[in-house]
């Protein structure tokens, strides 16, 4: 095990402060996906794999301080102790495609925890109370930046305590969950690595220098927003001796991870689905 949790280091606390403005600022960062037949389909197809999947689901209580929230766990079958990872959701809150993923994880190997964010804010239990999943946007872009520290914390030592796990813990995230990724591997030097799809880097060198593990980007070459800060990103973590890979799928828009699901007919979305999800999983097994 590497060193201990770097807890408010100079450069997180500096994240901190700007980071809260960026939390404020109700940003639409992910492409709304319109509720047509093929959608519908697809959000019944999710949930009739969750419900068949061979592989125990199981919703625990985190605390954060005097916080208590919900985060969804997946055991994969296999005897020996394994690699674990911190799955955390786009800007919509832990819907049941972030769980699904988090299964498909499982299902390869890993034990997979999957941090509801939103769970136990304004007054509801878990994302899918919220009226829509507008509401739940609006959620997550009231979250405090040290809650969502705390939060992850609680994840991560989950997985460390785990009888299952090897103590070996990687994250990654979507969207604005792949954001957070970035930002949490500024903060917890512990992690075997960082996975982030289409999601920004702090715009904060001193941050970035405390990073202790490899980042890997996943991006959609039509990602305009996104892309535009890649080339900011990586002179920042060459010049902190950082390692910074990333693939740019062309053709694949903004969240293609899920749209290929709710759309396979998108020929982009869905090859960049799958050479992600297979680049993924080398990376995860070489880290």
């Amino acid at each position: 095990m590497k060193s201990t949790l770097n807890f408010l280091s100079l450069g997180f606390l500096s994240l901190l402060l700007s980071s809260c403005a960026l939390f404020k600022e109700k940003v639409e960062i992910e492409e709304t996906v319109k509720e047509d037949p093929t959608a519908i389909q697809a959000d019944r197809s999710i949930i009739e794999q969750l419900s068949e999947s061979p592989r125990h689901h199981q919703w625990v209580v985190l605390k954060n301080g005097s916080r208590e929230f919900q985060a969804f766990v997946v055991y994969p079958e296999k005897s020996e102790k394994t690699k674990a990872v911190i799955v955390i959701h786009e800007n919509r809150g832990l819907d049941d495609w972030a769980r699904l993923f988090a299964d498909k994880l499982a299902a390869q190997g890993y034990l997979v925890i999957a941090p509801d964010m939103i769970s136990n804010t304004q007054g509801k239990k878990r994302t899918s109370d919220f009226e829509n999943p507008d509401a739940a946007r609006d959620a997550i872009y009231d979250l405090d930046p040290q809650q969502v520290t705390g939060d992850l914390d609680a994840a991560y030592q989950f997985l460390q305590k785990d009888a299952s796990s090897n103590g070996e813990i990687a994250v990654l995230g979507f969207c604005w969950g792949g954001s957070q990724t970035f930002r949490y591997a500024t903060h917890n030097r512990d992690l075997a690595s960082a996975h982030v799809f289409y999601g920004t880097a702090p715009d904060d060198a001193e941050a970035l220098a405390q990073i202790n593990t490899p980042v890997y980007g996943y991006y959609g070459g039509d990602d305009n927003r996104v892309n535009a800060t890649i080339e900011r990103t990586e002179n920042q973590m060459q010049a902190a001796g950082k390692k910074y890979e990333y693939k740019i799928y062309e053709g694949a828009g903004h969240a293609f991870m899920k749209r290929a699901h709710l759309d396979p007919t998108h020929e982009a979305n869905k090859e960049a689905h799958d050479a992600a999800w297979e680049r993924l999983l080398v990376l995860l097994t070489s880290n």
